[in-house]
């Protein structure tokens, strides 16, 4: 039977007095972690793993804790900042992390601490294969608990644990004023951006910029990106989708020798915001198409590039998105009705 109590009483004190009263055990030496090594943030947790293209907006180490925020809005915990938090070894969250990954990969969720992770991370719409984010810091390996898993692992420690411990106990009262993500946005200063600056910033840029008696991909899918994101996606440098339908429609076009039928595509100056990477190489030169393409265009963009290509594309962005792949499916799902597989 859980000893997690039905109501945690009210603190009263500020954000400042909960930051500088989360509780950090005395530093002791670690045993009986059944012969395995001490885990590095910088050294990985589990062989063969894929770094993702996402990086770190901001890290610091708060009141003993390392903590910080991915460049998608992710709140996280390194591994070494999440064991203070519980008051647990980390050859212990080592061991959680690993049984997480065998329980995915087999489907058989086994009885005991695994049962209490399954049942808290799937209602709070987790469900991926890992229970940390793999991402490249200083060109290593570095993994960040995100906020949700944190706060299962709080409360395992606080309250289901065989052996349970007043620091998780007293960190999760503390963090249960706030919620762990608005606990590491404000101890961080972080402030997340306007969502809408990167797509806003190039659509001002390329306002007109097209070609006299030409269109340009971006302007054609400015919609698409709208509905990403109001669905959520963090549209950036990394996911505004027209290099996709530009490349998706550049072999169209070639395979269906529609120059000859609608007269030759151009060559045009395209400048990105001066934040953006892609901005090193400005101007760029992408393909402008005239105008009486437009119509075949939209029927391609509809038909074909939305219902078969996209899906795939925003999986793949899946890393970048607070709701992982979940998220990914339902933003797909915008344009294909079909469910998506794998």
């Amino acid at each position: 039977m859980s000893k997690k109590p039905s109501t945690i009483a009210p603190i009263d004190a500020s954000f400042d007095d909960v930051v500088n009263s989360i509780v950090s055990p005395a530093t002791k030496k670690e045993k009986g972690n059944n012969g395995l090594k001490e885990q590095s943030d910088e050294s990985p947790a589990t062989p063969m793993q894929l770094s993702l293209d996402l990086g770190i907006e901001v890290e610091k180490v708060v009141g003993g804790i390392e903590m910080g925020v991915l460049q998608n809005g992710i709140p996280y915990l390194t591994q070494r900042g999440l064991a203070i938090m519980c008051g647990a070894a980390r050859a212990t969250l080592f061991e959680i992390t690993q049984e997480w990954e065998g329980m995915q990969a087999s489907g058989i969720t086994p009885r005991g601490r695994m049962a209490f992770f399954k049942d808290y991370l799937l209602n709070n719409d987790y469900d991926e294969p890992r229970l940390f984010i793999e991402i490249s810091k200083n060109g290593s390996p570095h993994y960040a608990y995100p906020d949700v898993v944190c706060m299962a692992f709080v409360e395992y420690f606080a309250f289901e644990a065989q052996k349970t411990n007043d620091t998780a106990v007293e960190n999760y009262r503390r963090l249960a004023r706030f919620g762990l993500q608005q606990f590491i946005y404000k101890a961080l200063d972080y402030h997340p951006e306007d969502k809408w600056k990167y797509f806003r910033d190039r659509v001002s840029l390329l306002k007109e910029s097209a070609p006299d008696g030409y269109f340009i991909i971006f302007n054609e899918v400015t919609g698409i990106a709208v509905d990403l994101i109001n669905a959520g996606l963090s549209v950036n440098d990394k996911t505004i989708p027209d290099i996709s339908v530009g490349q998706a429609w550049g072999a169209y076009w070639n395979a269906g020798g529609l120059d000859a039928e609608y007269g030759q595509r151009v060559k045009w100056d395209h400048y990105y915001p001066e934040y953006y990477p892609q901005s090193a190489s400005n101007p760029q030169s992408p393909w402008a198409y005239p105008d009486t393409a437009l119509p075949l265009f939209r029927r391609w963009l509809r038909h074909e590039y939305l219902p078969t290509k996209f899906p795939p594309y925003i999986l793949k962005k899946a890393h970048v998105l607070a709701g992982g792949k979940q998220e990914a499916e339902k933003i797909a799902a915008i344009y294909d009705q079909k469910q998506i597989e794998g």
